[in-house]
């Protein structure tokens, strides 16, 4: 069965697939599809390791629930884009025309690079970025 669409996820809504946060039905929402083979997911290499600290970080998770999501998010097999390869420049240029992290700018890059959106619950990223054709914020999926 061949994906109907791709979406780039960032770190903010991974997260909200373990921890019940504002959103997280959306989220949830984003993840269903994917399981049923309707979305293709995306992101990059770094997202992984930002989820994993903020559910570390998270006082309602202990150890054994961060190796869990660990492990869940490895089954899920999303395809996870090295930096350095080709995003490395369009995420520098970015940060600095809108003022963001390089880091942030990364999962944009590669929505703009795999010609898709990128679904971010950060506000204060899109604020930044708007007007953005390939960004969306969790809330309005």
């Amino acid at each position: 069965m061949a994906k109907s669409s791709k979406l780039v996820v960032d770190a903010s809504v991974v997260v909200k697939w373990y921890v019940d946060e504002e959103y997280s039905a959306q989220a949830l929402r984003i993840l269903e599809e994917y399981s049923d083979g309707k979305l293709d997911l995306l992101s990059v290499q770094l997202m992984p390791f930002e989820v994993l600290n903020a559910l570390r970080y998270n006082p309602s998770m202990g150890v054994r629930d961060v190796e869990r999501a660990g492990e869940s998010l490895s089954k899920a097999q999303i395809n996870l884009f090295p930096i350095l390869d080709r995003l490395y420049l369009d995420s520098i240029r970015i940060a600095n025309e809108y003022g963001t992290t390089i880091h942030d700018s990364t999962y944009l890059a590669l929505a703009k690079s795999e010609g898709c959106n990128l679904c971010t619950a950060d506000e204060n990223f899109v604020k930044r970025i708007e007007p953005d054709g390939n960004l969306k914020l969790l809330k309005d999926m």
